[in-house]
């Protein structure tokens, strides 16, 4: 058996390793006799009610741990390595890519581009398949991992080389035949740009996809994001709000099609559509549950409803909040700004004592067409709220932070932004229910 290492970093309380002696810095060798390449070998083979498992210890020592458990309970061990393995790396060079519109001198993670199918699973990111071998497939298949989430751009095979610069991207595409047979359940996306994958294309690619229904459960139509730093790339043009008018009626008509025979609506708009083409955003019903809500689908109308939801709430407590009284900012991208400020408008009329100021920072490090506040920069939120009434803190959504982190993309912390404008920084999830309860200290 070839060896391969895992190094343990952290140990659950009360749980089956901590009982059995198993400490960070010990290596996991084997579990069933088996090498372990992933989590998933890991969370595989040892969900069985009894297992073997093989640990060194930091002096040499090697222990053959044999294990009785409950069906699926988790042994209580966290990797130094959460994928227990190196993250794959994209082979394409699409036309449409965002990190190839990045400036250089920004921190080194920005950079790398990954498509990795378990981070698909783990993380909920969008792979292209044309870094999927056989192996990978079967693996997918007989772990019953899913959803699966795919960019698919285009089903015209040769378009679809063409757009990531693969001539094996067109091939790809079988793999969706696979995991359909198998029964895999999948979501899609669409990158749409401008000239070459919309119109007639897009129409083919819907009337494609449908194909996979159910088990492709949807698929999320988005615009791409062209940032300032674009020379050198593929000619690309920023769709127009009659664009965005033509694409929205693509998918409203598909939309109606398909629920009339599916009983779903599967094909999906973007927030940015909607408020490119000036329209209402759709009604909660018509997202399907939100499956799409990292492609920024129904993210608007989610929030909306959870902010009606809590204030509801609040009125129920009326007593609690009597004599709420502050003064704060929030701060979003050009694309929320009109629903913040609605929502910050209600709570202000509902509370006197409020006074709310909502401040949309311009892109200037990307470019005035990026619009959502996940790719705002520190330096144009302190240059663009310099010097403006703040009051006693400001808050921001938690996307525009690192996971996990408490810096933005140009690597300014939270602490040298408070520094900078004298003001608290209070971080609030994307929830309605959070906004509100932010701004009311609950």
């Amino acid at each position: 058996m070839k060896e391969t290492e895992h190094i343990v970093w952290r140990i659950q309380e009360d749980s089956i390793a901590e009982e059995l002696g198993i400490e960070p810095g010990d290596r996991l060798l084997a579990v069933n006799g088996s090498e372990i390449t992933d989590i998933f070998d890991y969370q595989y083979l040892t969900q069985d009610e009894y297992i073997e498992v093989l640990i060194r210890k930091p002096d040499g020592e090697e222990w053959l741990l044999e294990i009785d458990k409950d069906y699926d309970e988790d042994l209580g061990i966290e990797f130094e390595n959460g994928l227990m393995d190196d993250y794959r790396s994209c082979r394409n060079k699409c036309i449409f890519c965002f990190i190839d519109q990045m400036p250089k001198g920004m921190r080194e993670t920005l950079y790398f581009k990954d498509d990795d199918s378990r981070l698909s699973f783990l993380q909920g990111n969008y792979v292209t398949l044309t870094n999927m071998s056989d192996e990978d497939v079967e693996r997918i298949i007989r772990y019953r991992l899913s959803p699966i989430n795919i960019s698919f751009q285009t089903t015209n095979p040769d378009l679809r080389c063409k757009m990531l610069n693969n001539r094996f991207a067109g091939k790809a595409l079988a793999q969706v035949d696979r995991l359909y047979e198998a029964g895999i359940t999948m979501n899609g996306q669409i990158v749409l740009c401008k000239g070459i994958n919309d119109k007639a294309e897009l129409e083919r690619s819907i009337s494609d996809l449908t194909a996979y229904l159910p088990h492709l459960e949807s698929v999320s139509v988005v615009p791409v994001g062209l940032s300032k730093f674009r020379d050198g790339l593929y000619p690309l043009e920023p769709f127009t709000k009659e664009d965005a008018v033509e694409v929205l009626e693509c998918i409203h008509r598909w939309q109606e099609k398909i629920y009339a025979e599916q009983g779903k609506h599967f094909i999906h708009a973007s927030d940015e559509w909607y408020v490119l083409a000036e329209q209402e955003l759709p009604e909660a019903e018509r997202y399907d549950g939100y499956l799409q809500l990292e492609n920024g689908v129904g993210m608007l109308r989610l929030q909306e409803e959870e902010f009606a939801a809590a204030m509801e709430e609040v009125e129920q407590e009326a007593d609690r909040y009597a004599g709420c009284e502050e003064e704060l900012s929030i701060v979003t991208g050009q694309l929320a700004y009109a629903f913040i400020l609605d929502m910050a408008k209600r709570m202000t009329a509902h509370f006197p004592g409020l006074h709310i100021h909502v401040y949309a920072v311009t892109n200037d490090f990307f470019g005035e067409r990026i619009t959502v506040s996940g790719l705002l920069t520190g330096q144009d939120i302190i240059r663009q709220l310099q010097g403006r009434q703040l009051g006693k803190r400001i808050l921001l959504p938690q996307n525009v932070l690192r996971s996990g982190e408490d810096y933005f993309l140009d690597d300014i912390t939270v602490g040298e932004m408070e520094k900078a404008l004298q003001v608290q920084v209070d971080i609030v999830k994307s929830s309605g229910y959070d906004f509100v309860h932010t701004i009311l200290g609950k």
